[in-house]
């Protein structure tokens, strides 16, 4: 069973996703066995804890309830979500607050890059909530992010971004500031997009992944879905399709876990054979690098894999 502990602090009576609380209730299925993790509570745990509330900062750890927040923040690795804890997008699947973002922190960026540097990371992940109230969406907010750790740290960057959805101008501002790895997820199949990510569209995500490249073409780019929503195996396998015609490197799958009984129900579990089949797969198809398992996640050993995915551009290179 996966034990996700509540690190949210009390932030008010205001219900977490009003949009929701009039949902039907959804089943929650029972977690097989090959979904474990430990619970949070080292001493590294504890620290990294305290460099985060010192910051004032927010993580998509938390906010997002990922089970892996118990390993990753014991080796201080934690991913800011920068411009607030509340997003303009109502997801079903996800966990992160929804409703009207307050004004953006000027000083946040800043905030970041000296977090970045006392945690003492060779790798960090900015990711931020969907602030369709903005005109550039948080694209300037990025940029000045990036510029900030650059100037704090030597630590390797890699954006999570929102898809700028009618924002002319946003994923320049990005890749100008250049990251290392530019991360847009689809987060699920096209025929799911209604139900599970109605705010977004399929085919402007996959063009802003392909712009990228378009732009930068040395610069790595990444994309993650969730399975388990209901898709069926050819359309993940068509989505790969999709994602290596934008000449996307990385790309991540996990398991959809429902955060509570008023999100997206889990269709089913799909089982580490399964996993191990669509990585095997996405290699056969080009990505450079594949994450493929129940507990992935597109910050997941980010570090670690940022390595792995530069080693083997140099090794299809030389090749």
């Amino acid at each position: 069973m996966v034990v996700v502990i509540d690190t949210l602090e009390a932030r008010g009576a205001r219900p977490r996703h009003p949009e929701k609380a009039h949902r039907p209730d959804a089943p929650i299925l029972r977690k097989p066995d090959w979904i474990r993790v430990k619970a949070p509570g080292s001493p590294v745990f504890r620290e990294t804890t305290d460099i985060v509330r010192e910051h004032g900062l927010v993580t998509v750890c938390e906010e997002a309830g990922c089970p892996n927040i118990g390993e990753c923040w014991s080796k201080k690795h934690a991913t800011f979500m920068i411009m607030g804890d509340t997003c303009t997008r109502a997801c079903a699947f996800c966990n992160v607050r929804t409703g009207l973002p307050g004004a953006l922190d000027p000083a946040e960026p800043w905030k970041v890059g000296d977090a970045t540097a006392k945690l003492g990371l060779a790798h960090v992940v900015v990711t931020s909530v969907d602030r369709d109230d903005l005109a550039d969406g948080g694209a300037g907010h990025f940029a000045a992010t990036i510029n900030a750790i650059r100037a704090a740290s030597a630590a390797t960057i890699e954006v999570l971004t929102p898809d700028f959805l009618r924002k002319d101008g946003a994923v320049e501002t990005v890749v100008t500031a250049r990251p290392d790895v530019f991360n847009h997820n689809l987060e699920t199949v096209p025929s799911k997009y209604l139900t599970v990510r109605p705010g977004a569209r399929y085919f402007a995500s996959l063009r802003l992944l392909q712009q990228v490249k378009e732009l930068d073409p040395t610069m790595f780019t990444k994309s993650g879905i969730m399975v388990g929503l209901g898709e069926e195996r050819n359309e993940v396998l068509q989505l790969m399709d999709d994602l290596r015609a934008a000449n996307v490197d990385f790309l991540t799958i996990g398991q959809y876990l429902q955060p509570t009984r008023k999100h997206h129900p889990i269709a089913r579990f799909v089982t580490p054979d399964e996993f191990k089949a669509y990585e095997t797969i996405a290699y056969a198809k080009g990505f450079l690098m594949v994450s493929a398992s129940p507990l992935t996640r597109s910050s997941h050993h980010a570090g670690e894999d940022f390595a792995r995915l530069r080693a083997a551009r140099a090794a299809r290179q030389g090749g």
